[in-house]
């Protein structure tokens, strides 16, 4: 049986969501149908135009809390996690559970296992934040951003565990989706705890980060192609747990922007860009803009077009692009940014001949490989 939540899809679009590169967790496992783990459980996603729908498979631990939590009714009196009947009806917004946000967007709660299932999926989409409105607001700001928005309705940015965005963006470095996705999935198998095991597959919750801090860790991320990062995943976790474990990271959320991203680029391997990525997913930090060879491409052939011909992508560069857009989106910079960077992803464009011959910009492929190398 699905759940559902009250969501149109101009307000989410899950293909735009779980594939735009926020996160590295979730397979297509059917038709518009997405499986993947968070909150130590495995969430299978589809929708249609008016709702998300949700199947879920919890750890036998978490499987009593959730009876009893199965009788929480909303604020509206009907149980929040309905079951889907034949057509829904059309409603034009997205049901807003009746919780407390902070000014980061996330939920105030000691633990996230006191949240219903309904409450974790809205808490992970922020579905508090009207996305047609602020979608309205970029729009009039910038032509370039109207353009995109007119393909790319229903991004999200997605609040996420600390610990699993942090290391996952440490595996990001030099690297594309599939594989990053590939690391933090074998991350996964290597340290962390089985969740479930159904149509065949074994799942894993991501690894707790005292599992990650064993002094065995780095030669058996190496041997499994983790390359130079393995080190960066060793040294980070001990480095976090010296300074107070993942309490440590979620303490980040309550500084500012500024303030979080210099003490996340005190770990090992994380620069300017994936702290930028941390801020953004996970710490409620929603003006980071995180400058790769994407959004540097989009800044100087739609914004800043005095920076073409850099074959160095400076500090000073990267500040600059990040202000440009802080100044054009405001306080949602970061989230503004996320939809140009979806629109410029190869496997998003609508060209199906080109995608099936394999026809691309050789010059911008080119340059984007160079660039890489240096962010």
């Amino acid at each position: 049986m699905w759940n559902k939540i009250r969501c149109p899809r101009s307000e989410l679009e899950l293909l735009f969501t779980l594939c735009g590169g926020q996160c590295f967790r979730w397979k297509k496992t059917g038709n518009c149908e997405w499986t993947g783990v968070f909150a130590n459980r495995v969430w299978t996603l589809s929708q249609n135009n008016e709702y998300i729908l949700y199947r879920v498979t919890n750890c036998p631990a978490l499987e009593t809390t959730e009876k009893l939590k199965s009788t929480k009714k909303s604020s509206s009196g009907v149980h929040s996690a309905g079951r889907v009947k034949g057509m829904p009806k059309k409603t034009p917004t997205c049901e807003v559970a009746d919780v407390e946000i902070n000014r980061n967007g996330d939920v105030f709660t000691k633990h996230d296992e006191c949240l219903s299932e309904d409450d974790l999926l809205r808490k992970y989409f922020r579905l508090d934040v009207s996305l047609e409105e602020h979608y309205a607001q970029w729009s009039k700001k910038d032509p370039h951003f109207k353009k995109a928005a007119k393909k790319f309705t229903g991004v999200r940015i997605l609040s996420q565990n600390p610990v699993e965005t942090l290391f996952s963006f440490i595996c990001s470095s030099n690297n594309n989706i599939a594989r990053i996705s590939s690391m933090v999935e074998k991350l996964c198998i290597l340290y962390g705890n089985k969740i479930a095991d159904f149509d065949g597959t074994v799942y894993y919750d991501f690894p707790p980060l005292t599992a990650l801090t064993d002094p065995s860790v780095e030669k058996s991320l190496r041997d499994a192609g983790f390359g130079y990062r393995a080190k960066f995943i060793y040294q980070s976790a001990c480095k976090i747990m010296q300074l107070g474990g993942s309490d440590w990271l979620q303490h980040l959320q309550s500084l500012s922007y500024e303030e979080a991203k210099m003490e996340l680029k005190k770990l090992p391997g994380i620069g300017a860009k994936v702290a930028d990525c941390i801020c953004l997913m996970s710490l409620g930090h929603l003006e980071a803009i995180p400058v790769d060879t994407h959004i540097y491409q989009v800044a100087v052939q739609r914004y800043l077009p005095h920076l073409r011909g850099r074959k160095v992508v400076t500090d000073k560069i990267y500040n600059e692009i990040g202000s440009h857009f802080r100044s054009l989106y405001g306080s949602l910079a970061g989230w503004a940014h996320t939809i140009l960077f979806c629109a410029d992803l190869k496997m998003f464009q609508d060209d199906p001949v080109k995608r099936k011959l394999g026809i691309k910009d050789i010059e911008t492929s080119r340059k984007r490989r160079k660039l890489k190398q240096e962010l």
